[in-house]
C-alpha cells in the first residue's frame, strides 16, 4: 500500500480577506484545526507549511507528534513554492503526497477517502478532486512528479505539471462543493454561510 504523506498549505497573504484565512472559524473550531483534522482522519502525518503571519496561525495548530510545521520563506512567490517546500519536507519517505488548501476547510473526509482511493487504483500519477466537473482539492502527487514540481515555474503554478501531460491526470468525482469552495472575501464566507473575520488586521 503506497505511503502517502499529508501536505496542508497555510502560507497565503489573504489579502483579500483582511484577516488571515487558516484563523477563519467554522462554529468553534478554526479553518486550519478543522483542516489538520479531517486529514488526520486519513492520513498518518501532515506537514503544514506556513508562511505569511506564520507567528499568529502556529499556535492555533494544536501540538501533535504527526504534524509538523514548516515555514515558507519565499511566500510571496506563490502556492507553488509553499509546494516545493512540502515536497522537500516529505520527500525521503513518501511515495505520495496529498496535497490540501486549509481556505478548503469545508471537504469531507469521505472525499478525501476517494482522492486516495482513486489514487490507489495506480492508472495516475495525479489524482484530483473534482465536483461537477470542476477541478479542485486534495490532489494527490506521486513521487515520480515530485522532481517536476521542484522544477516548474513558480509563475505557471502547480497546473505546469497537471497540464504538462492530460494523460497522467486521474479524478475522483465527488459530491462535495467544498472542493471547490474559494472563500477569498469576506463576502464568500457569508454566501457559504460562515462566520465574517474579526474586524481588523493583517497585522503580523
Amino acid at each position: 500500500m503506497a505511503k502517502l504523506a499529508g501536505i496542508l498549505l497555510a502560507a497565503g497573504e489573504s489579502r483579500r480577506m483582511g484577516y488571515p484565512k487558516p484563523l477563519l472559524k467554522i462554529g468553534e473550531r478554526s479553518f486550519i484545526e478543522v483542516a489538520v483534522g479531517t486529514m488526520l482522519e486519513v492520513l498518518p502525518r501532515v506537514t503544514v507549511v506556513l508562511g505569511a503571519h506564520a507567528a499568529r496561525i502556529r499556535p492555533a495548530i494544536a501540538p501533535d507528534e504527526r504534524v509538523t510545521i514548516v515555514e515558507n520563506p519565499a511566500f510571496t512567490r506563490g502556492q507553488l513554492s509553499s509546494i516545493k517546500v512540502g515536497i522537500e519536507q516529505v520527500r525521503i519517505d513518501a511515495d505520495g503526497a496529498l496535497i490540501h488548501l486549509a481556505d478548503h476547510p469545508t471537504v469531507r473526509v469521505d472525499t478525501f477517502r476517494a482522492v486516495i482511493s482513486a489514487y490507489g487504483l495506480g492508472g495516475h500519477p495525479i489524482v484530483i478532486a473534482r465536483y461537477n466537473g470542476r477541478r479542485g482539492h486534495p490532489v494527490i502527487f506521486d513521487r515520480s512528479v515530485f522532481n517536476e514540481l521542484l522544477r516548474a515555474p513558480e509563475s505557471e503554478g502547480a497546473r505546469y505539471v497537471v497540464n504538462a501531460d492530460p494523460s497522467r491526470v486521474g479524478y475522483a468525482d465527488v459530491d462535495d462543493a467544498g472542493v471547490v469552495l474559494d472563500l477569498d472575501t469576506p463576502e464568500d464566507l457569508s454566501r457559504a454561510g460562515l462566520k465574517g473575520p474579526p474586524s481588523g488586521l493583517l497585522s503580523n
